[in-house]
């Protein structure tokens, strides 16, 4: 007869794992975490909606799910997401949960900045996501597509990664991203590049390695900055005009 082995594995504790997201309280702060930033406890109090006493306990079960990391900064701890994968999950449970209401004037403001611009997972979103893409398509620096969302006819859906699409980069396009600073490895014009399908635009916006690469360098230049809502992106009056002429790379990469 056959042994036990000394350290027997069974199925993922899925359920357990979950409990750690059911609490509005707790999803909040992992939404407020969910744009790589470390905040402290008072700021998620603040963005959870319960006492500065009360978050300690919400951060302390997050921590024992590994959700979260700490880390002492003078007297204050510091939290943010354990890993990518944390961010992962976060994304894939909004695009299945439904809409909540705007029942205030709070709720109003942070849904208008999150549709203006934000970053999904690392890369630009929302109209501003959706309008540089757009500028990619018009300039040829991208092709394969249109940059829309055909409900009838495409494999896509709403908020979610494309798939539908073979988008690609120009030779054109991969020689103005390189002038402009974008590292060369991420500019190969043969394999598909990732999009996905923006949840408020019902728009493609550009994802993957080369939408990072490009949110990574805006961001860099001053072009934009993190807004007062989690994952809420400004851009900057430099920004308005850097992003104006970037497909006239004569003029914006100087």
């Amino acid at each position: 007869m056959s042994s036990m082995p000394h350290d027997p594995q069974g199925e993922p504790d899925i359920a357990r794992l979950a409990s750690a997201f059911a609490d509005p309280r707790r999803a909040r702060v992992l939404m407020a975490l969910a744009d790589g930033r470390a905040l402290p406890a008072g700021r998620l109090a603040e963005e959870a909606g319960v006492a500065a006493y009360t978050i300690s306990n919400h951060l302390s079960l997050l921590l024992d799910h590994d959700l979260v990391t700490a880390e002492q900064q003078g007297r204050h701890r510091y939290y943010r997401l354990a890993n990518g994968e944390v961010e992962g999950v976060l994304e894939a449970l909004a695009k299945l949960a439904p809409r909540t209401p705007v029942t205030s004037l709070r709720e109003h403001t942070r849904a208008a900045a999150l549709r203006t611009a934000r970053t999904c997972y690392h890369h630009l979103a929302g109209g501003a996501g959706v309008a540089l893409f757009r500028q990619l398509l018009d300039a040829g620096w991208v092709t394969g597509g249109d940059g829309l969302h055909h409900p009838d006819t495409s494999q896509d859906r709403l908020s979610a990664p494309g798939k539908g699409t073979d988008y690609v980069l120009s030779p054109a396009g991969a020689d103005a991203l390189a002038a402009w600073g974008i590292p060369p490895h991420l500019l190969s014009t043969t394999r598909p590049l990732r999009y996905c399908v923006d949840w408020t635009e019902q728009a493609h916006h550009l994802a993957g390695p080369l939408g990072t690469a490009i949110t990574t360098r805006l961001f860099k230049l001053g072009w934009i900055i993190r807004g007062n809502t989690p994952r809420s992106i400004r851009i900057t009056p430099q920004g308005q005009d850097g992003l104006s002429a970037l497909t006239h790379i004569g003029s914006a990469c100087g």
